[in-house]
């Protein structure tokens, strides 16, 4: 009997792999800004002026509720990304907001981004990072456009469009 459990447990190990549902995800980039950090800071912390820097989004529109900041980025293809404000802390230069519902293939989008001394005299060193799942969050077979792949391809998309763009508005070319 003992030998009969162990051949059912052997053969059902395998198995295990898909039981756990997806797995976390995380798309960090880093840029050097040839501002001091204090500006750069300056706009990255303006939660409500991404769309003054960032080439995807069309307009924003800041509301609160109860002691709560939101931001609905209204995109240029016509998508909405609503965010919530986690902290803003100015002493660290350190932003972290949630995607609350959007157009992003990801679910349990959590993000931050740093501003730090840079590697020459008035530069500045901006790391845009997120933790993240796949939208689709059962076992599969997985929808097209709904896995890993595609929900880190959007990530990187969105930071690899911000970032240079974000130094361009910085160093004011």
């Amino acid at each position: 009997m003992n030998k009969l459990l162990a051949i059912i447990a052997a053969a059902l190990l395998p198995l295990t792999a898909f039981a756990h549902g997806p797995s976390p995800q995380k798309v960090e980039k880093e840029i050097v800004i040839k501002a001091e950090p204090a500006k750069v800071w300056g706009i990255v912390k303006d939660f409500g002026g991404i769309h003054k820097w960032h080439p995807a989004i069309a307009s924003t529109k800041v509301s609160t509720k109860d002691s709560d900041t939101f931001r609905l980025l209204t995109l240029k293809d016509g998508g909405t990304i609503n965010e919530r404000l986690k902290s803003s802390d100015d002493a660290d230069m350190k932003l972290k907001y949630e995607i609350i519902e959007g157009v992003l293939p990801v679910a349990d989008y959590n993000a931050t981004m740093t501003v730090k001394p840079g590697p020459g005299a008035g530069e500045s060193t901006v790391v845009w990072m997120a933790r993240f799942y796949r939208v689709y969050k059962l076992n599969p077979p997985i929808p097209a456009g709904q896995d890993d792949e595609s929900a880190i391809k959007a990530v990187t998309g969105v930071f690899d469009a911000g970032l240079p763009a974000l130094k361009k508005l910085a160093e004011g070319k």
